[in-house]
């Protein structure tokens, strides 16, 4: 063999051990590593974010992934003060004032507002990205009409708590000023700051409407869309997959639900017309966003998504899949969702006993491990309800802020002499009591004689060590 076919050789042998070294440490699953799917610019991750939380369109497991990034991630969340209770003084449109201030400066912002842009710029980093979720106007609709029956006057005086009746003449129960009607017309355009009750046939105000929103929100995610919303999301961050893993919560028994009839869904958006045409847009928005990305590339990171969420949850649940229970059922309290009346019932999820165990590598300790290697307190915050989550976020940064501005305890009060008023009223005993110690009146003849020995020194006259 010449030299020239040993040297080829030798360094065909020298590129197939090269590759097969390195397929032993690539990770070949990588979610972008596929010829179509174009990979995101390496960056840090993204951490400055404003989620609004919409009502009924699976905004609370938005709100959970969010929790548990920052605790992850040692960031600050956004709280209301107790007085707004878990959301921030909604309907009011928010202020900076309605937060608490050991929350503050804030790198994420969560929980329930009603969108205020000057507010929230002047309480967010200058870097924050705008994230938002819409849901197809009748589903929504149907959810917040069972939800909130018992506190929408306009939906409680409906005979017999009838979606068809209100449908029929909702112009008859609808009361644009009570205290809850935004959750009975346009709840998506008054939860993004917009007039509920603006009439949908002047197509300028939408058109202005839709196009602030778009110049605000990065990413307006769709709900029926969940999956691919959260591609988009994760890729919009620079986010890992273990980032937005997560599970449905806030879900009601199918008991607790309308069945929609064929001309209930038109009835519905034509009521809501404003809601109708702000979802019908960002919809069309997100599906070209993903078509930007390649079809293929969204289903197989779609894929990977759904993988990894079944891992987590099955090494959460003892290798099965969770079992949705009604709150009664629920023996831990914080895991037990709120329950908006008796005529709903919310449902959610009881972890296993624990039984001491974690995986090498993982986080925690005895105790604090459940079978399947998952951290148990991992798995409790995936499944917490948004009121228990809240209330321990608020506690935990309030420990971490007192921690970092401890308050100065306040200077002791004066001793008061317990010499009586007749001797404090003379000058001379005055001046010699003065930081000396307390005497009886029975005393002061044999103190003022021990001075006058030069036995008891004056304040001014001792020496400092």
């Amino acid at each position: 063999m010449s030299r020239k076919k040993a040297l080829f050789a030798l360094l065909a042998v020298s590129m197939v051990s090269l590759l097969l070294h390195q397929r032993g440490h690539l990770n070949w699953s990588k979610p972008y590593f596929h010829q179509n799917c174009p990979a995101p610019a390496p960056q840090a991750k993204h951490t400055s974010i404003a989620f609004l939380k919409t009502h009924k369109t699976a905004s609370s497991t938005v709100q959970n992934l969010l929790f548990r990034f920052a605790e992850r991630h040692n960031l600050t969340v956004a709280l209301p003060m107790q007085s707004c209770d878990h959301q921030f003084c909604y309907p009011r449109p928010f202020s900076a004032r309605f937060v608490h201030p050991h929350t503050m400066p804030p790198s994420i912002v969560t929980s329930h507002l009603r969108f205020n842009r000057s507010e929230l710029r002047r309480l967010m980093p200058n870097d924050t990205l705008y994230v938002t979720i819409l849901r197809e106007p009748a589903a929504m609709f149907e959810s917040l009409f069972s939800y909130y029956n018992q506190y929408s006057q306009s939906f409680k005086q409906v005979p017999n708590g009838s979606l068809e009746a209100f449908l029929a003449e909702p112009l008859r129960y609808y009361r644009h000023d009570e205290k809850y009607s935004m959750y009975a017309h346009n709840t998506l355009t008054f939860d993004l700051g917009g007039d509920k009750d603006w009439p949908a046939s002047d197509t300028a105000y939408t058109v202005r409407f839709i196009a602030e929103v778009e110049e605000v929100f990065s990413l307006v995610m769709i709900a029926e869309y969940f999956d691919e919303s959260l591609v988009l999301l994760r890729r919009l961050l620079s986010w890992e997959l273990e980032d937005v893993l997560y599970v449905k919560l806030n879900m009601r028994t199918p008991g607790s639900k309308h069945t929609l009839g064929a001309r209930l869904p038109a009835k519905i958006r034509a009521w809501n017309a404003l809601d109708a045409q702000l979802y019908d847009h960002f919809n069309a928005s997100l599906w070209r966003k993903l078509e930007a990305l390649g079809s293929e590339c969204v289903a197989r990171e779609v894929r990977q998504l759904r993988r990894a969420r079944d891992k987590l949850v099955r090494g959460c649940f003892q290798g099965g899949l969770p079992q949705l229970r009604p709150a009664a059922q629920i023996k831990n309290k914080e895991l037990r969702p709120w329950q908006p009346s008796a005529k709903v019932d919310i449902v959610g999820y009881d972890l296993p006993p624990s039984n001491g165990t974690t995986r090498a590598g993982t986080v925690g300790g005895a105790g604090m491990g459940i079978p399947g290697g998952v951290p148990q307190d991992f798995c409790l915050k995936l499944i917490m309800p948004e009121v228990q989550y809240t209330r321990l976020l608020l506690k935990s940064q309030s420990l971490r802020y007192r921690r970092n501005y401890p308050i100065r305890a306040p200077p002791p009060p004066p001793l008061r002499s317990a010499v009586s008023r007749h001797h404090l009223a003379m000058p001379l005993s005055r001046g010699l009591l003065r930081g000396t110690p307390t005497l009886s009146p029975q005393s002061l003849p044999e103190a003022l004689s021990r001075v006058a020995r030069g036995g008891l020194q004056h304040p001014s006259q001792r020496q400092t060590s």
